[in-house]
């Protein structure tokens, strides 16, 4: 599907949780399904602004009004339908792979894992991390070659696995995940380092970048970043937690939320400054990056 067929139903489908996410907005609160915001349509100091993220609505308590992402998204931009569906069908949220849709919308059709066990292989997906200039090796170890069926349609992805089993699926044209979604946690036994990461291909840059083969840390990627809170519990379990999220509104959100906890917390993002992720910054470089600055 082109994205000239992006329409009111695809624009439904997306998460109303991960597009506040990236336009900035944290939870002030969880409880369940529904996740609770300071409005995002006006100033207030107590968040009443709701999202049930199962039913994937959101109703504003100040306002009196709610319903869909459609109905959201006029009133955030102040625009019509046909503008909306212009500014929604960014590559972010919506990379076709010729008919198949990011399985991030909640009505996309389902994604079937066919075959996830194969060593990377595929001549576009090497082309493409050749692209986003991941080292062979990093991705060799961490990564699979992974078959999917989607609308009675058979694809191919890079996919990294998350810890309930799920995959977080990529290639050229196409962004998205498997159910279930969750977080990876790359752990060894009595670290007391963690370093975060918002999505894989940051961690797969640093990786490339630092050769972190002999470091005494841990690594946490979110996969997304609305597992940022729900992760807080497990991230204070260690005795420094090192934040490499994306240099954006988003990011600074969940960063400056981290930083008022507690003091373990180190953000990292001055590494990268210049840049929105690592691998962004990665993919600036020239071939002879290998200065490995290490993390301090």
């Amino acid at each position: 599907m082109d994205k000239e067929y992006f329409n009111t139903r695809h624009a439904k489908s997306i998460d109303i949780v991960d597009w506040l996410t990236k336009k900035g907005h944290s939870p002030q609160k969880i409880s369940g399904n529904d996740y609770w915001y300071l409005s995002p349509l006006r100033q207030e100091k107590t968040a009443s602004f709701k999202v049930n993220r199962k039913l994937n609505v959101w109703y504003d308590h100040g306002l009196g009004k709610g319903g869909n992402m459609i109905d959201l998204g006029i009133l955030y931009y102040g625009c019509n339908v046909k503008e909306l569906l212009q500014k929604l069908k960014s590559p972010f949220l919506f990379q076709p792979q010729e008919g198949v849709k990011n399985s991030d919308e909640k009505h996309a059709s389902k994604i079937t894992i066919l075959d996830a066990n194969q060593p990377i292989s595929n001549g576009n997906l090497l082309a493409y991390l050749q692209e986003r200039n991941v080292s062979l090796e990093v991705a060799i170890e961490f990564l699979y070659e992974v078959d999917f069926e989607t609308n009675s349609k058979r694809y191919y992805a890079l996919g990294f696995k998350n810890n309930s089993g799920g995959f977080e699926l990529r290639n050229k044209y196409f962004k998205g995940s498997s159910s279930p979604k969750d977080t990876t946690l790359i752990d060894q036994e009595n670290v007391e380092n963690l370093l975060v990461f918002e999505g894989f291909f940051s961690f797969l840059s640093y990786e490339t970048m630092h050769n972190s083969g002999n470091e005494l840390t841990n690594f946490l990627v979110l996969n997304s970043l609305s597992f940022f809170e729900k992760s807080i519990e497990k991230m204070m379990t260690y005795t420094v937690v090192k934040l490499c999220l994306d240099n954006d509104p988003a990011g600074e959100r969940c960063v400056q939320l981290a930083l008022k906890l507690s003091e373990k917390f180190k953000d990292e993002r001055h590494l990268y400054k210049d840049f929105k992720d690592l691998n962004d910054q990665l993919m600036h470089l020239k071939p002879a990056f290998k200065q490995r600055q290490r993390l301090r």
